[in-house]
């Protein structure tokens, strides 16, 4: 094998990531695995802080408590060859080098090969109440409660679309919260018209059914179809207001909320790497292209889980076996065929499963965007309504997202357009009534995630 005198980066480790790296470690490479958290596991293993009055892992993870285990446990066995590093945040990719910040220093890395496995993030379309106390994204109210042990509320409602729901909403209840509703913007009809295509992984599938029968058994209201309002209270939220798929207006009282529609893949530090995009339909996003074993239009990029395209914890780990088994033959390794394909027959799975899937829970994006008012709050860093980028539209007539980001400066605040950027990708394409796709996609900018201002420059690690 023809090995660079630089060590293979791993960005990430989460399944994705600790999967990639443990295969290159396995072939006797020496990766460096890069993580922003504190401890592996990525958002759907995470863990929380270290310390007294650890809560076990079935009270964790419930049924995926022994995957969790063993993601947790992987990296041990390979302490010698994989340069591990926590707390670590990838805030630029420039011309074959990462920029990183660790403890206060910033430092920079240059890379020969380069494995992306960044995960994803939540999914939002604001809502009017959305950014009052005692309302968080779905992913905030899992953190919640997997790292803090504590809930969003004692009486919480959980809305949105997507199999997420359901499952913080089971996670919630099983750990004492009252959950008020579970409301659902997709039609239960669109399930069964999608069945064949779920069916292509039946164990999730009917784990997915598990979690709604246990809810609904446990007395747990489960609307589905239902069109969002507002959210309501004084000093934090005190209820939902909804209207059914009939159309009349419904009332859930509550002292916490959980808004999410799916996920979002975390493609910033690929698009600042210069990877080619595609829009996809179904996800109504922008996606690096890659292959079937994760390459990317890049040499020496490869990418792997939900930074790529949402397909869950499972895939993750196929897919990050999968890319390190890609870098391992493109440096001249001998990998077995045969592992190849059963790799590649469990991802295709998947992906058809995916695509059934993001049918199945559609995001209700059109219909958001025909009614949404203009008082509305977008971009909560900015404070950018609604009506603002409606005037900024029929002022100055940009039709594209990143010059409407430039007129208003909407996405250019903390959290760099990942809350806001769907939403305002949908409102700009409405107001032109043209396809989202037809407005590109917000461009990253450096640092992808705030730095403090008192950091100390170091050397290449």
């Amino acid at each position: 094998m023809s090995q660079s005198p630089l060590p293979p980066v791993v960005i990430g480790a989460g399944p994705a990531g600790i999967r990639a790296a443990v295969t290159l470690a396995r072939h006797g490479l020496s990766p460096i695995l890069l993580d922003e958290s504190p401890r592996p596991g990525g958002q759907i293993y995470r863990q929380p802080p270290a310390g007294p009055g650890q809560r076990s892992a079935s009270e964790l993870y419930g049924f995926e408590a022994a995957k969790a285990t063993a993601i947790h446990q992987a990296l041990a066995p390979y302490a010698d060859r994989i340069d591990y590093r926590p707390d670590t945040l990838v805030w630029n990719v420039e011309r074959g080098a990462l920029d990183l910040l660790s403890n206060g220093r910033t430092a920079t890395l240059a890379y020969h090969s380069l494995i992306f496995a960044t995960g994803a993030t939540d999914r939002v379309l604001p809502m009017p109440g959305w950014t009052m106390p005692g309302v968080f994204t779905l992913g905030g109210a899992q953190i919640a409660l997997k790292a803090q042990g504590c809930g969003i509320g004692s009486t919480v409602v959980f809305l949105g679309t997507g199999p997420l729901l359901y499952l913080i909403a089971y996670q919630y209840a099983k750990a004492g919260a009252t959950v008020a509703a579970v409301l659902d913007t997709s039609a239960f009809g669109l399930r069964i018209k999608h069945l064949p295509g779920l069916l292509a992984l039946p164990k999730v599938l009917a784990k997915g059914l598990y979690y709604t029968a246990w809810l609904k058994a446990y007395g747990v209201p489960v609307y589905t179809g239902i069109t969002p309002v507002r959210a309501e209270g004084n000093e934090r939220v005190a209820s939902v207001i909804w209207q059914d798929s009939a159309g009349r207006q419904q009332h859930t009282a509550c002292d916490g909320l959980g808004i999410g529609y799916g996920l979002r893949p975390e493609t910033q530090l690929a698009d600042m790497a210069g990877c080619a995009f595609s829009f996809n339909p179904l996800d109504r996003a922008w996606l690096p292209d890659r292959d079937s074993a994760g390459r990317s239009s890049l040499a020496g990029v490869y990418l792997a889980g939900d930074g790529a395209g949402i397909t869950g914890a499972d895939a993750a780990e196929v897919g990050g076996e999968r890319a390190a088994l890609a870098l391992l033959q493109d440096q001249g390794a001998t990998i077995d065929p045969s592992r190849v394909a059963v790799l590649e027959k469990r991802m295709a799975a998947f992906v058809r499963f995916r695509t059934a899937l993001l049918q199945a829970f559609p995001l209700p994006a059109a219909r958001w965007a025909e009614t949404v008012s203009d008082d509305l709050v977008l971009c909560r860093c900015e404070e950018i309504t609604a009506g603002d980028l409606r005037a900024t539209v029929r002022k100055d007539q940009p039709r594209d997202l990143n010059r409407l980001k430039a007129l208003s400066r909407i996405g250019m605040g903390r959290c760099q357009g990942r809350m806001c950027g769907a939403a305002a990708a949908e409102l700009l394409a409405h107001q032109h009534g043209c396809a989202v796709n037809d407005i590109a996609r917000i461009r990253p900018q450096t640092p992808i995630k705030p730095i403090p201002i008192g950091v100390t420059p170091e050397n290449t690690p």
